[in-house]
């Protein structure tokens, strides 16, 4: 027996529009960028779709060995990308359900959100900026490179074919740029897209702001999940103590990661219902400003945890250069023609600069595999005995 997959994803739209805010993205307003005729005759619904995708694309899966804020320590209860991602996920698809949102689309935006983190984090993330830069390439931005991988990377540059609202929902989260309250910039299309992007590529610290609330709400969610859980990690590490959080943060927010998040989402849902714009209070706010103020003094800025920076550093100038000669060489047994280009669709490769390629596949490396390819690099291998 088989089901009529367009005929479920009609009925789920149609009880869809009936349960949800009247803000809300509807799966039916759903755009791609190409037609689908998957995507049509799916039982799933759009933004579920788009979820899936992601959940099955090769940028996921490697995410299990890519930084979150401590990298090179053998501690396995500290937080990587991964289960970043899933907490924002699931934060996110907690205050939807609350404001009858879509669950859907804020699970897709969740869990695309960090994709195109290079080795590294954001330090790795300031190293590959300069290189692109230095190379006339623009800057480099984990949002800008997520939505690209996505785009025209994955499936060897056939890309996944997700809808606008997810990639514009990924391309605008910068959970590190601080706001009180954020209102959806409705009416974008894919030229507003491919514009926003090219501001990413040409300016630092530039503000979007998502097409849909459920992004807003995914910007907001990221914040919430990080900011009390790198205060744990930072504790279990020895980073910090407990009693060194600011007295007016505690009191507001309390001292735990369980009671941070609590307390915002909280917050986050009582000033936002009935609005078309995701909020917390004033005073929520002023205290989630000051724990991000004392993270980054004491945590993410922490001489302790940087001791390596240098050396991570001159690994991406030299791992970038030798990737670049290859290309120009056409050194076929390079990892960049044979671990990334190699079945590549022509048009990436006719329509990319060697730099963008370099860029794309330093962009997309897990932590461990760009320290492999380092020691590949620079440590001589043995030759055999006999020739």
């Amino acid at each position: 027996m088989t089901i009529n997959g367009r005929e479920i994803q009609t009925r789920l739209n149609k009880e869809e529009e009936k349960r949800l805010s009247s803000m809300a993205a509807l799966s039916r307003q759903a755009i791609r960028e190409h037609e689908d005729l998957q995507a049509q005759q799916d039982h799933r619904q759009a933004f579920a779709l788009d979820a899936d995708r992601i959940l099955h694309s090769l940028a996921y899966t490697r995410y299990i060995d890519k930084t979150q804020v401590f990298s090179l320590i053998p501690n396995d209860h500290i937080t990587h990308r991964v289960l970043h991602v899933q907490l924002v996920s699931k934060i996110g698809r907690t205050i939807g359900r609350v404001l009858a949102l879509n669950e859907d689309l804020i699970e897709a935006i969740a869990l695309g959100h960090d994709l195109g983190h290079p080795p590294f984090g954001h330090d790795g993330e300031r190293y590959l900026s300069r290189l692109c830069e230095a190379h006339g390439i623009g800057l480099f931005s984990h949002t800008w490179q997520a939505v690209h991988a996505l785009r025209f990377l994955e499936k060897k540059g056939r890309g996944c074919n997700l809808t606008l609202q997810t990639l514009d929902g990924i391309l605008c989260h910068d959970g590190e740029l601080h706001l009180e309250a954020i209102a959806p910039q409705r009416n974008k299309d894919f030229s507003t897209l491919e514009q926003e992007m090219q501001q990413k590529r040409q300016k630092r610290g530039i503000m979007l702001y998502p097409m849909a609330l459920e992004g807003c709400v995914v910007r907001m969610a990221d914040v919430i999940s990080y900011i009390g859980r790198d205060v744990e990690d930072a504790i279990r590490l020895g980073l910090i103590e407990r009693e060194q959080l600011p007295q007016e943060v505690v009191e507001v927010l309390g001292n735990t990661n369980g009671k941070i998040v609590y307390r915002l989402v909280e917050d986050l849902i009582a000033q936002s219902q009935g609005k078309d714009e995701i909020r917390f209070s004033p005073r929520i706010s002023h205290a989630l400003l000051t724990l991000k103020q004392f993270n980054y003094k004491h945590i993410y800025k922490n001489k302790r945890i940087k001791t390596q920076s240098h050396k991570i550093e001159r690994l991406y100038t030299l791992l970038f250069e030798a990737f670049l000669q290859d290309l120009k060489d056409e050194r076929k047994d390079s990892v960049i023609f044979t671990e990334f280009l190699n079945g590549m669709q022509e048009s990436y490769i006719q329509n990319s600069k060697p730099a963008e390629i370099v860029r794309d596949f330093i962009a997309g490396m897990t932590d461990a595999y760009f320290l492999r390819m380092g020691r590949e690099l620079l440590i001589p291998s043995e030759l055999p005995s006999r020739f």
